[in-house]
């Protein structure tokens, strides 16, 4: 199946703005999450991951198809062909 990956700020300028993926029927946002940390390497872990817990930064926003996972099944949100995932680090400015 194929999901498309928005990434926003930081997370932007590791993965690019636009990242379209094919992955197995029935992967997790999380295991996702995974496959990008594979595929983009440290750099995108330590910004999206707690070093210490494993678990996703608290500051992280994980939008599929414009709902936050939290409100969903967290990183357990199973995905469909067609997703669209949003991944929003803090953002700062004035």
């Amino acid at each position: 199946m194929r999901i498309q990956i928005k990434a926003f700020a930081r997370i932007r300028d590791i993965l690019g703005e636009r990242v379209e993926l094919d992955l197995p029927e029935g992967i997790t946002v999380g295991g996702l999450l995974a496959e990008l940390v594979k595929k983009y390497g440290r750099e995108l872990e330590k910004a999206i991951f707690n070093s210490k817990t494993g678990k996703l930064q608290p500051y992280i926003r994980v939008l599929l198809n414009g709902r936050d996972v939290d409100f969903l099944d967290g990183l357990n949100t199973r995905l469909n062909s067609g997703d669209v995932l949003a991944l929003f680090p803090p953002v700062a400015g004035g």
